[in-house]
């Protein structure tokens, strides 16, 4: 990367990950005059509608630094897979450019320590008087601040925190819905309404402050990671860390892929704020489109281009404002009103999926960790599943493995995860979002009800857990809350309604254009086959040059290529779950009861009930027994029921195996914080 100006007596060494720089003499921090100031980019990558850059810019502050401090957590310990990493690298970049064109001594200086440990010695280094960040109601991410905040007062270091990342602040919500979870689009609206008009947006920044000089004479605090939990997406050794704070170049880059040592991205998306708002003003040039839209009845089998506006991922990155979205899409829609034209409204325009996203930050906001799991949430009705999450009985969280209770199951949950269930519609959209890190609102529906309620019978975490690592629009409070939608367990509970993988795809794609995209094997495949090519004659599978057999393992066989059989009956194994989720709904559970926590929740389902429901007594949160839970030692239980499985899922083989040990992800909880569940 190119230098946009020079570090004034800057000397790094690249053999000891130190970053040594001529230290300035500066005055006392309490006789300055005017506020030094620490601006933190986190979930907030724009300049445009930014309330916490313009509370740092009201400070009128001699310098003002934009760092960014890269986070370990985020790189061994929470899911993110190699299309996420670059979008939030093409996002970091184009901030950064934007800043410099600013100010030609500024841009995003990334640091590669910890916030936790990286910001006292900044405090210190450069005498700052004030942090100024947007607030994060993330469970990790507010545990993370908690801790900075507190050290930021212990230095003497005034902390200013601003809310942006959604229309209203998340933690106002709750406070206006009497401290509970939102779990409707109505509670949301009615908590909103009591804390008045969505904030209208800022406008960005004509200029910045000068950096100040860099002076820096600090060790620099390396991870030590235990294990990585995205060691399947790298083909390199992990080296962000290795050349120092301020990077191989000495001048505080953004780190590549590269240094990742993650697998070059296959997706087509690329972020950052420009694009973002290039992006939504193509949408809103289509005012019909715009003032219209409805999202349930956009395709989930259109390409190239997509049938929505794909803006998920700039929202999440904090490269497109939530805000300003709202406010330039509702002025269309009142536009279009006065011209006494038609609009669609809440909660299937535009506007009503911001509002959708709301609640979900409101409800994870109101939960903390528990809101990332079915044991001890209060809100998360407690059912059976196959593949249940360990749980720790210490913290009340789980802990980022899973029991195999049944291996049958297994195998069929990894050949979801790799889009080889012999299910064509299935298998493209698994497929598309391998490969683009993106699908269709409808096609999560469709791929979410399989695998719980409406096929597999797996539990939703399982689900979610995979979303995290592939999706470049993956946001924690969205990505469990959509999971516990679609699994009816929480927010929507009409269990009955299910996704058919065949019926479902010909309303939208009667063609199968879609699945000839992401699944090449039945390109040719007749048009009367192409759901269901298991049904088609031996003949017609090989003037396609497929062959339909097997279990996924196989993609060639004399000559022609192998698509696999349907891993099962889908009316008989919908049928299945139906039997089940009326049973569990019959039951009542939820997952802060009791039965659930002591593992007595086995006896109110019959033992031929689906899911691991034999026996008396089972472990907490739905596992076989507690010795697959941790922390069991420390406490006493009756005699445990035989294990039928003990194992955790590999994310890069479609066998039934038998993963290692992982340590939590953002979606649940951060083995840095070793806290109580709310």
């Amino acid at each position: 990367m190119n230098k946009p100006f020079a570090l004034s007596g800057a000397s790094i060494s690249k053999r000891n990950p130190r970053t040594s720089i001529v230290k300035k003499e500066c005055r006392i921090r309490g006789n300055m005059t005017k506020p030094r100031v620490i601006y933190w980019f986190r979930t907030d990558l724009r300049l445009h509608d930014s309330p916490a850059l313009k509370a740092a810019l009201d400070l009128k502050p001699e310098v003002l630094y934009p760092i960014w401090c890269w986070d370990s957590h985020y790189v061994y310990h929470a899911r993110v897979g190699n299309n996420r990493w670059q979008m939030l690298i093409d996002s970091m970049n184009d901030v950064s450019k934007s800043i410099t064109k600013l100010n030609h001594n500024s841009k995003m200086f990334v640091l590669r320590e910890r916030a936790v440990s990286l910001l006292p010695k900044l405090f210190n280094a450069w005498h700052i008087t004030h942090l100024v960040f947007e607030k994060d109601t993330d469970a990790y991410g507010r545990e993370r601040d908690n801790e900075v905040m507190a050290l930021a007062k212990k230095a003497g270091v005034e902390v200013i925190t601003k809310s942006g990342r959604t229309l209203w602040d998340s933690d106002d919500v709750v406070k206006a819905h009497g401290g509970k979870p939102t779990m409707s689009i109505s509670q949301l609206q009615a908590a909103g309404a009591k804390l008045g008009d969505i904030a209208a947006p800022i406008e960005a920044p004509k200029s910045l402050p000068d950096p100040g000089e860099m002076s820096l004479e600090v060790e620099q605090t390396q991870p030590q990671p235990k294990s990585d939990i995205n060691e399947h997406f790298r083909e390199g050794k992990e080296a962000t860390y290795s050349s120092g704070i301020a990077g191989p170049d000495g001048d505080f880059s953004v780190p590549t892929l590269e240094e990742l040592g993650m697998k070059p991205a296959t997706t087509p998306h690329r972020g950052g704020e420009s694009i973002a708002l290039r992006m939504l003003d193509e949408i809103l040039a289509d005012e019909e489109y715009t003032g219209t839209f409805e999202k349930p009845k956009t395709s989930p089998a259109a390409f190239e281009p997509q049938s929505t506006c794909l803006t998920s991922p700039y929202l999440h990155f904090g490269a497109l404002s939530c805000r300003y979205f709202y406010h330039k899409a509702d002025e269309v829609v009142q536009k279009r009103k006065k011209a006494k034209k038609s609009v669609s409204e809440p909660p299937t325009s535009l506007t009503g999926q911001l509002l959708f996203r709301d609640m979900y930050f409101a409800a994870q906001a109101a939960l903390g960790f528990s809101f990332g799991q079915t044991y001890n949430n209060p809100n998360c009705r407690f059912i059976p599943w196959h593949l249940p999450s360990k749980i720790d009985l210490r913290t009340k969280l789980i802990t980022g493995g899973y029991e195999i209770d049944d291996e049958e199951k297994e195998v069929w949950f990894q050949r979801w995860a790799h889009g080889k269930t012999g299910f064509p519609w299935i298998d493209a959209i698994m497929r598309q979002l391998r490969y683009e890190g993106w699908i269709h609102h409808l096609a999560r529906h469709s791929v979410a009800c399989f695998l719980t309620r409406g096929g597999c019978y797996i539990s939703w975490e399982r689900g979610a857990e995979v979303f995290e690592d592939l999706l470049i629009d993956h946001e924690a409070a969205c990505n469990i809350g959509n999971w516990q939608w679609l699994s009816c367990t929480a927010f929507f509970s009409q269990f009955y309604r299910c996704y058919s993988p065949v019926a479902f795809g010909k309303k939208w794609d009667p063609n199968g254009e879609y699945i000839r995209k992401f699944v090449p094997e039945l390109k040719d495949m007749d048009k009367k086959y192409i759901f269901e090519p298991h049904k088609a004659p031996i003949s017609d599978q090989k003037k396609a040059g497929v062959l339909i057999k097997g279990d996924g393992e196989d993609t060639e066989s004399d000559g022609l290529k192998v698509y696999p059989k349907p891993m099962f009956d889908f009316p008989t194994q919908r049928d299945i779950c139906l039997q089940g989720m009326k049973s569990a709904y019959s039951v009542g559970l939820h997952g802060n009861d009791k039965k659930v926590l002591d593992g007595t929740w086995k006896e109110a389902f019959d033992d031929n009930g689906e899911g691991p429901t034999e026996g008396i007594k089972g472990g907490p949160g739905g596992l076989a027994t507690f010795e697959e839970a941790d922390g069991v030692e420390e406490a006493s239980h009756g005699h445990p029921t035989p294990k039928k499985g003990n194992g955790e899922r590999s994310s890069d083989s479609p066998k039934a195996t038998r993963g290692r040990k992982r340590e939590r992800s953002q979606s649940t909880l951060d083995a840095s914080f070793k806290k109580k569940a709310k």
